[in-house]
């Protein structure tokens, strides 16, 4: 098995992979935490789930927090005996980065392309709904050639309740209808639907400038909640970045 780790602004994925099959996944929080801790907390995860740290052949990590990347890197040396692949360090990829300024393009944008590529071939647009939502874009050349970034759904949820007095937090969940006849409701609506139409109204200004024929497809936490009321998406794998990061491990290997 290979130990997948997608490191996000709010959360931490880990995988446990077989080729492309996910075997078992974790969400810790991301947060500092010393080389001990996150190694201890590993093991513990998989010997929850009945899984010998012995099983694991090799690790790979992409990561949009660099400062995070020390101590996963000494907790994987230390606490399970393995030697770390970092997305973005000299490994091949199989995507050649055509934007102005290629190593400013985050790690898990080019994962979550190499994995669209292999999955569904080019042109291709994935929307990543994560704390940023992103749309990268991949050409009918198998290029990543750019894309776009949003506030994430529960940035905007949070922006919402913070600076109103009288709203409160709401279950992100569909309303009953777009006209809410509650508070809840209303927010509900505003929430989803007007996210949903935020993701169309990108992913389909993307598709067009690609040709018109790009699949659209979603991944993240929140793929399956937007995707019900997409018009574009057509296809949804919260695991794309997993399954991309055990593709781009067993290319380095």
């Amino acid at each position: 098995m290979v130990l997948a780790i997608d490191v996000g602004n709010t959360n931490i994925v880990l995988g446990l992979m077989e080729g492309e099959r996910v075997v078992e996944t974790f969400r810790i929080s991301t947060q500092q935490r010393t080389t001990d801790e996150l190694g201890l907390l590993m093991v513990q995860l998989f010997a929850h789930r009945g899984i010998s740290k012995d099983k694991i052949d090799g690790a790979i990590v992409s990561t949009v927090v660099p400062s995070v990347l020390y101590t996963i890197d000494k907790a994987c040396r230390r606490y399970l005996d393995l030697d770390l692949l970092v997305v973005g360090k000299k490994l091949k990829t199989g995507v050649r980065v055509r934007t102005d300024n290629p190593r400013e393009v985050g790690a898990d944008r080019i994962v979550n392309a190499a994995a669209a590529i292999h999955k569904w071939g080019a042109p291709i647009v994935v929307v990543d709904l994560g704390t940023a939502t992103t749309f990268d874009c991949v050409d009918a050349n198998g290029d990543y050639v750019g894309g776009a970034i949003a506030p994430g759904f529960k940035i905007s949820e949070e922006a919402l309740v913070s600076r109103t007095a009288q709203l409160p937090r709401v279950e992100l969940v569909r309303p009953p209808a777009a006209i809410g006849t509650n508070t809840v409701h209303a927010m509900q609506s505003g929430l989803l639907f007007g996210y949903a139409g935020l993701c169309d109204a990108l992913a389909r200004r993307c598709k067009e400038e690609l040709g018109g024929k790009a699949k659209v497809v979603a991944t993240g936490g929140l793929a399956t909640l937007v995707a019900r009321e997409s018009e574009v998406i057509e296809e949804v794998d919260a695991y794309l970045t997993l399954r991309g990061l055990a593709l781009l491990w067993a290319r380095n290997r």
